[in-house]
């Protein structure tokens, strides 16, 4: 594959790390119905999920960079080269305030969400560049928008942000190209068991007015990144009612920042998320 021109799918290589679950594994199983090879990595993989002439399945965490660079080695091995990665292992902690979480969780979601999105780009950005690929970071419409009661998640999404800001510039420059996808709540496992089943979780879920609390199907998030990994897009981002608050938001989140100091239901729910969290010795 060379020059910038749109990735076919048919014979591609592509790595996907969270590929297990989720907007992962929607993503893995659109790829290979569209023809492309999959190297699947994960911390751990149902039962359900098996290799096959396609996929590759490499159990590593994405925190170790060495163990990246070992799956971006045996993906080249087994496949002959690698034309895309898309980065979307990530975690999301309880609910907690800065003053109140345990630094271990706040370090790990970092480690996860940032740390192990570098790893991965680290290990394959070579092999990105000698086949004139793209590599799409999954960020999220958190990295734009102030948080309250999960610091961590939308510290380390600002942090894919920049990341990916600064990869697509400097990959340009050496022909290839980098994207990043924002999505709002989308409805996983992952999204229900912090928002739905978790009662603080519901109430912080619950303050997102509408139409931003509007959920995106793992099928259509997925549909979303292989689009954007074809079409080498610098950004795809939804819901799409979260456009205007992504162009907009050097306006918008003052304003927003200044009615949540405000807000008595923001007030009562981070002083009972600190009841929660915070160690009775304190």
């Amino acid at each position: 594959m060379s020059g910038l021109g749109r990735i076919s799918l048919p014979g591609t290589v592509v790595l996907v790390t969270g590929g297990a679950r989720g907007i992962g594994a929607a993503t893995v199983r659109k790829l290979v119905e569209s023809g492309a090879s999959v190297a699947v990595v994960d911390r751990d993989f149902p039962t359900t999920v098996v290799a096959s002439e396609q996929i590759l399945l490499l159990e590593a965490d994405v925190t170790d960079s060495e163990a990246m660079v070992e799956c971006v080695r045996r993906t080249v091995e087994r496949f002959g080269g690698l034309d895309a990665i898309v980065a979307g292992a990530g975690i999301t902690p309880p609910p907690a305030t800065i003053r109140t979480i345990d630094r271990d969780v706040f370090d790990n979601v970092m480690a996860v969400n940032f740390g192990g999105v570098l790893n991965v780009v680290r290990a394959g950005a070579d092999e990105i560049v000698e086949r004139g690929g793209h590599i799409l970071l999954v960020a999220s419409c958190a990295a734009f928008t102030p948080g309250m009661g999960g610091a961590p998640y939308m510290v380390s999404k600002a942090a894919v942000e920049q990341l990916g800001r600064a990869l697509r510039i400097e990959l340009a420059a050496v022909g290839a190209s980098a994207g990043l996808a924002y999505f709002g709540v989308v409805d996983t496992g992952l999204a229900r068991e912090t928002l739905d089943d978790h009662p603080i979780g519901h109430r912080i879920g619950d303050l997102l007015p509408w139409p931003l609390d509007r959920r995106l199907s793992a099928e259509r998030a997925a549909d979303l990144v292989v689009g954007a990994v074809c079409e080498r897009r610098a950004r795809v981002i939804a819901p799409a009612v979260w456009l205007p608050y992504f162009w907009l938001r050097g306006i918008l989140n003052p304003i927003l920042e200044r009615k949540l100091t405000r807000d008595r239901r923001v007030s009562t729910l981070i002083r009972d998320v600190e009841e929660m969290t915070l160690p009775s010795s304190r």
